[in-house]
């Protein structure tokens, strides 16, 4: 494998920030020094910026069916933006069909990132109910493949939505192989009676979406869901937290000791319930589940992000096109839910989070890599930058400009959320594994290089 050298930079670890010189060899960070001046196949001179461990996105939705169509981005498209954005290992969630295996889904899975992905990867397992084997295939997905977190969903009634029994047997069968717990937190059914009142009542535009799922519904069944894993005594992490009131029973859940723990999205950071006031059917790129909230709820998210309860920032990509929203011109019900965001997530971050003062480039490091590669097994391999851990390694420009437009961007979708933002502070180069895959806004990367990662169980608080 081709040797590489970064030089000049100032490295920056979520424990601390020092001037130093990266060797590469085998892939992996050989030498941390200063004034290193071994010869390498690739040298980067770093001067006047940050050397970064590449970001760890944990939520993410590739090649993903949705009723009448999918999502837009395949592990080819998908892996290359996330790589322009400055990230280098994903996690995305394999769905079983209804009656599928466990591991026909897991297989089913694979064989869409074989050949595609252009970084490494690794896999949840949602779960859509629980029958005769189900703990079994848990168990053997947990120790053989190293998939070692499920999810499941306490919304979407007659899709993907399992009952309280349900799920608390799922809390018990992962106790027992050690996994890991996510939750979509809503509840459907009460959301359900909402939509279809006002569908009755004639309020088809996008604004319904969020006026039909308020954040009563996200916060009692987070709540609901972290009293069950109590009792089952089990880690729970709470996928794309959006209001206050949810993030306030993962404070006190976290204030008494237990292990929950929680994300949120660069959209509730960013964007607001105004968004879903936008003329037409612009309201409609918007809508994702939860929805966006008010700006109370960015305010409280931006504390919980710097006071530690929220430990992580994913994107929940899961990018429609123009197209496929407008299936719900006259329903808001049917507009696909979810928006692009696995390029733009840590030069969002890092614009409104460590230029704007709510915190540090250390706590930045910790959110978009570290900390989601401790909960989900993959550090030290990934989110650090130590002598054996993989050379994935972003060269960062804290003074770099971006205009944030689907033109300019890389994700296969035709609009951006976010378009027209201006945002300061981005990837100047790259490297997965020690290989350049983006230098200067130039792809180097090919597909079908990236790796599957057998994930270890992940450093979770005791239960």
């Amino acid at each position: 494998m081709p040797t590489a050298l970064v030089r000049n930079g100032r490295v920056v670890t979520a424990s601390e920030s020092y001037e130093a010189d990266l060797y590469v060899d085998g892939g992996r960070i050989a030498l941390v020094g200063q004034g290193l001046s071994l010869p390498a196949d690739t040298v980067l001179d770093a001067s006047g910026c940050l050397v970064l461990p590449g970001g760890v996105d944990v939520h993410t939705h590739l090649d993903m069916p949705a009723g009448e169509t999918r999502s837009a981005d395949d592990f080819e498209t998908g892996t290359r933006a996330a790589a322009f954005g400055g990230t280098t290992t994903i996690v995305d969630f394999a769905t079983p069909e209804p009656g599928q295996s466990l591991l026909a889904a897991f297989e089913t899975w694979m064989r869409k990132a074989e050949g595609k992905a252009a970084i490494d990867y690794g896999f949840h397992m949602a779960l859509r109910g629980l029958g005769e084997t189900t703990a079994a295939e848990m168990a053997r997905l947990t120790r053989d493949e190293g998939v070692t977190s499920f999810k499941l969903y306490l919304a979407y009634p007659g899709v993907l939505q399992v009952d309280d029994a349900t799920f608390f047997r799922a809390l018990l069968g992962a106790r027992e192989c050690g996994a890991l717990t996510l939750v979509h937190a809503e509840n459907g059914g009460v959301i359900d009676v909402l939509v279809k009142r006002a569908l009755a009542r004639g309020e088809t535009a996008p604004r319904y979406h969020a006026l039909t799922r308020p954040p009563e519904t996200e916060a009692e069944a987070t709540a609901r869901a972290i009293a069950m894993a109590a009792l089952a005594g089990t880690p729970l992490h709470v996928v794309h937290l959006s209001c206050a009131a949810a993030l306030a029973h993962v404070a006190a859940a976290r204030e008494r000791g237990l292990a929950v723990h929680a994300e949120t999205c660069p959209h509730y950071l960013f964007l607001s319930t105004a968004d879903y006031d936008r003329p037409g059917l612009d309201g409609a790129r918007y809508v994702m589940s939860p929805p966006l909230r008010e700006t109370a709820d960015q305010d409280a998210l931006w504390r919980g992000l710097a006071g530690g309860d929220l430990e992580v920032v994913a994107t929940d990509h899961c990018p429609f096109t123009l197209a496929d929203k407008a299936r719900g011109r006259d329903d808001f019900s049917r507009i696909p839910n979810g928006a692009p965001g696995i390029e733009t997530r840590m030069m969002l971050l890092w614009d409104g989070g460590v230029r704007s003062g709510r915190f540090d480039a250390q706590r930045f490091v910790e959110l978009t890599a570290t900390g989601p590669a401790r909960l989900f097994g993959l550090w030290p391999r990934k989110g650090a930058i130590a002598v054996g851990s993989d050379a994935d390694l972003v060269v960062w420009d804290p003074e770099r400009e971006t205009r944030l437009a689907a033109e300019t961007l890389h994700m296969r979708v035709d609009y951006s959320p976010y378009e027209g933002r201006i945002v300061r502070g981005g990837p100047v180069a790259v490297l997965s594994r020690g290989e350049v895959v983006v230098d200067h806004g130039e792809w180097k990367g090919r597909p079908g290089r990236g790796q599957f990662l057998k994930r270890s169980h992940g450093a979770t608080r005791p239960a």
